[in-house]
């Protein structure tokens, strides 16, 4: 009922008589209501019309019959607004019970109870109904006044009570619109800051990188130098020691030609007591560990500065992709010992336009997370390269404890992190997100708990920027 008009009553009573007595009261034949016009006429000396108020007065002779009726009228979108329920009905449920049943199905109707006597008391009855706003009582025999009166206020009762429900639920929606107005202004504050926070710790990454990478310079610069010389003098004196074998051999050869004599006996005797065969096999591998330990060295100091490049005024720079990979691996190689063993799948790769330093650092937090998921026993670490059309990517897969489900949405969100307190700031992979992104790239995790976790990263091979 969109006015919320509600004239429909039902009565519930075993008494044929009492329908009868109702239907006149309430829902009077049109001859009687023009009789009693005539009549008021009569009596004030002019023609009175009033406008009596109308009701729909249906009818149901048990608490079951007056059930079925009620159901069928809310299936109806048709309710009753009050129901007139006799408390004694023979053969049946009585009138408690009745009320019972009908507040089950409807709990806004309204009930009056017709009763001469009861087998409750007033009191009982309320406390049993637990309804003390729905329910009143009408006592027979009733007057007619008295029930036209009772029926038009409760109807009146059931209408406001329904406006006031409609208020309510107005005002919950627009408190509920409120509501999420004020939650999406929350949410989007909370992205502002968290968005906020996460460039403010990029640039303290990139303020690092670049100290790392004029330190990585300057070490360099003086670590080269004496690089240099050691690598230098490692060759003279292998070639010295060669010089020195050849020498050698010609003394051990005129040794034997000149045969058992005073000369010959104390060389040899030297020879044995400094071991002079193990001298011959040993120096050779010696200054050949030596020469890979400077090697080692100088490549050490060329992948950190390969990994901190800094990235001159952020201007996108051309960048071997599977340099910088094998670069980061070298880097935290301590990391990675003990872990995993690493598997390397490259396919050839263009240069891509980037900032190298920024992209290395992407790599070092997948590889470092995949090292850190790998449990007690050793594990593998594959990293991968494939060149697809203006993409390149790179994918960084584990065999570790795998992400749960419900924690793969959120891997990328600032100060997510799963590991123990003290143990992540949570920011390693919100970080690359927010440099992938920079790239015009994508990042995408797939997981399976108890198996691995493989990253992908996708790349534009140029960058939209003239270089």
């Amino acid at each position: 009922m969109s006015d919320l008009t509600n004239r429909r009553i039902l009565l519930i009573d075993d008494m044929p008589t009492i329908h009868e007595d109702f239907r006149k009261i309430l829902s009077p034949s049109r001859s009687q209501t023009t009789e009693l016009d005539e009549m008021e006429g009569l009596l004030f000396g002019e023609q009175v019309k009033h406008e009596r108020p109308v009701f729909e007065l249906d009818s149901a002779y048990g608490g079951e019959e007056g059930l079925s009726l009620l159901k069928q009228a809310l299936q109806n979108r048709k309710p009753y607004a009050l129901a007139f329920v006799d408390m004694r009905m023979p053969g049946g449920w009585d009138g408690a019970q009745t009320i019972e049943h009908l507040w089950e199905e409807d709990p806004l109707l309204q009930v009056v109870v017709c009763t001469a006597y009861s087998d409750y008391s007033w009191d009982e009855l309320l406390d049993r109904l637990q309804a003390h706003d729905r329910l009143l009582i009408l006592k027979k025999p009733f007057d007619n006044i008295e029930v036209q009166q009772m029926a038009s206020a409760l109807l009146t009762k059931w209408e406001m009570t329904q406006r006031a429900l409609l208020k309510m639920h107005q005002l919950e929606q627009r408190v509920e619109q409120r509501t999420q107005q004020l939650t999406q202004a929350g949410e989007a504050l909370q992205r502002e800051i968290d968005e906020r926070k996460q460039l403010e710790s990029q640039l303290v990454q990139s303020e690092k990188l670049a100290s790392l990478g004029q330190m990585a310079a300057g070490v360099a610069h003086e670590i080269n130098n004496p690089i240099g010389f050691v690598s230098s003098n490692l060759g003279t004196l292998e070639r010295y020691f060669q010089q020195l074998v050849a020498t050698l051999d010609a003394y051990r050869q005129a040794a034997l030609m000149l045969g058992p004599s005073e000369i010959a006996a104390p060389l040899q005797r030297l020879g044995e007591q400094t071991d002079l065969e193990f001298l011959m096999e040993d120096i050779p591998i010696l200054i050949k560990e030596s020469k890979d330990g400077i090697g080692r060295v100088a490549q050490i100091v060329k992948d950190l500065k390969d990994f901190s490049r800094v990235d001159n005024n952020q201007q996108w720079q051309l960048a071997n992709l599977e340099q910088g990979i094998d670069s980061t691996l070298n880097i935290v190689a301590s990391e990675l010992k003990y872990k995993a063993d690493v598997v390397k799948r490259y396919q050839p790769l263009p240069e891509i336009e980037c900032l190298p330093s920024q992209i290395n650092q992407v790599i070092m937090n997948l590889v470092v997370n995949a090292a850190q998921a790998i449990g007690p026993e050793r594990g593998t670490i594959t990293l991968g390269t494939a060149h697809q059309g203006a993409w390149v990517c790179i994918e960084v897969t584990d065999t570790g404890a795998g992400i749960a489900p419900e924690n793969v949405k959120k891997i990328f969100d600032p100060f997510f992190t799963t590991k123990p307190v003290g143990q992540g700031t949570g920011l390693g992979l919100s970080l690359s997100y927010g440099i992938v992104k920079k790239h015009g790239g994508e990042i995408t995790v797939s997981s399976q708990v108890g198996v691995g976790t493989t990253f992908r990263v996708q790349l534009p091979v140029r960058q939209n920027a003239e270089l």
